[in-house]
């Protein structure tokens, strides 16, 4: 399970699930409701998120037009995600395409990470 780290992983969790339309599998936060991991679905993936802490080692994206990683995440419809995900701020690395049996679309979070939005298509196969 890939574990992401944010600035900010409050807002990088509200914004995945408002976003992206991921499901909340768990979630720890702290008496002033700062979370400090969570882990969130979006059918069969699950993705680990928290807030970059020198303490632990971690990091956030410093550049995020550069990638180092991109999640992978199956929807039903890339065409409907895409529209959802943009209306809720994701920045747009490459529009809805077809792309061999896929139909896919590259969308960049609020803390820089990259993300592949892919419909799988068997009848193309």
């Amino acid at each position: 399970m890939p574990y992401l780290y944010y600035p900010d992983a409050t807002a990088a969790l509200e914004f995945l699930v408002t976003a992206f339309g991921f499901q909340v599998a768990s979630e720890v936060r702290d008496q002033h409701g700062t979370v400090w991991n969570a882990q969130v679905r979006c059918g069969d993936s699950v993705v680990m998120i928290g807030p970059a802490s020198a303490e632990f080692g971690t990091r956030a994206i410093e550049d995020p037009a550069w990638a180092t990683h991109r999640m992978h995440v199956l929807v039903p419809d890339v065409d409907v995600h895409f529209a959802q995900a943009c209306g809720a701020g994701a920045t747009v690395r490459a529009e809805p395409h077809d792309f061999a049996d896929t139909r896919i679309c590259v969308l960049t979070d609020c803390g820089g990470h990259q993300w592949i939005f892919a419909q799988d298509d068997p009848s193309r196969r």
